[in-house]
């Protein structure tokens, strides 16, 4: 069994053990720049020293990113552990009680699921001033993180300040927000998330109106040829995935149908067996 690592920036890169394929593989964690200087040290041995990104990066088809926002709070840790080696992401909702009426967790809880899980931690920020918060997710060791349209006035600085600080940059679109205006930022962004309910809650119930915002993302993104994930993130279980898949989602935040199962990493598994029959 590896020992427990978190995803580290820089020009390093996980190995990890594909779940279907049971291989050793590099994978998408990989960072997408070297830093120049920056002397690395790490004695974990499922870490090889790696190039600079220069090209293509490889990925799963499809992403499952369970939503500890539907977990047990007091128990963050063992939900993460849950689902390790079936889901590809974890997905964190940061909330402040300013750009949505709840209020969840921080940077402070992100630091210890890191030391806690070797899922990337796919960090979605509804909160205000992301110019001022979002970096300090990234430099934390965040996977992706995404931050909202409505609440950035300069998001494509701020995706430039993500990824130089080593994580991946996403762009949200809440339910009210057309996603049009800004399609011709993407090519600055390694993530769209949309999202399938009013941002703020969890449990709410899909709205599969809001996915034609994904085919004209998707379309776009296949117009430009862009490598981007879009993610959808509101309502997503075994009744709902597909579709979503279908319309040119590759990735998928589920809370409830994950950690309201009985089995956590089969729900998961169920999932992606689901939006695989999009083809």
């Amino acid at each position: 069994m590896p020992a427990r690592t978190r995803p580290v920036p820089g020009p390093y890169q996980a190995r990890t053990k594909n779940i279907h394929s049971g291989r050793w593989a590099d994978d998408e964690r990989a960072s997408r720049r070297a830093v120049p200087g920056q002397a690395r040290n790490h004695s974990c041995p499922d870490r090889v020293p790696a190039a600079p990104y220069t090209g293509r990066v490889t990925s799963a088809p499809l992403v499952i990113a369970p939503s500890i926002l539907a977990a047990d709070f007091a128990h963050l840790a063992d939900a993460a552990r849950a689902v390790e080696g079936a889901a590809d992401w974890l997905h964190v909702d940061v909330m402040d009680n300013h750009f949505v009426p709840n209020l969840t967790i921080g940077l402070p809880v992100v630091r210890s699921l890191l030391q806690a899980t070797t899922l990337p931690l796919d960090c979605h920020l509804m909160i205000d001033a992301p110019e001022r918060w979002a970096v300090g997710y990234a430099q934390a060791g965040a996977y992706n993180v995404s931050f909202h349209a409505e609440a950035a006035e300069d998001p494509v600085a701020i995706a430039r300040d993500l990824r130089a600080a080593g994580s991946r940059a996403g762009l949200a679109i809440d339910r009210d927000t057309l996603v049009e205006p800004y399609l011709e930022l993407l090519p600055s962004f390694d993530v769209l998330l949309i999202m399938t309910i009013k941002a703020g809650f969890g449990g709410q119930q899909f709205m599969p109106e809001l996915l034609e915002k994904v085919r004209a993302a998707r379309a776009h993104a296949k117009t430009g040829h862009l490598e981007l994930r879009i993610e959808v993130d509101g309502g997503i279980d075994e009744s709902t995935v597909l579709a979503a898949a279908e319309a040119g989602a590759d990735a998928f935040v589920a809370g409830t149908a994950v950690y309201a199962a009985a089995d956590p990493a089969q729900a998961v598994r169920r999932l992606r067996g689901l939006a695989e029959k999009s083809g």
